[in-house]
């Protein structure tokens, strides 16, 4: 999977969090793993 740009990757390992800025083939890897793709956070309504 290439990494896309303003996604967020996070180390299961140390637990870095990266934030992709420069869309690229290959994966980010940390602590000799590849980084987790995390899912964006759910903000609560403004009713």
């Amino acid at each position: 999977m290439a990494n896309q740009l303003g996604k967020r990757f996070q180390c299961e390992t140390c637990g870095t969090e990266v934030l992709c800025i420069k869309p690229g083939d290959g994966n980010a890897h940390c602590c000799g793993a590849p980084l987790k793709l995390l899912q964006p956070k759910v903000l609560p309504s403004a009713d």
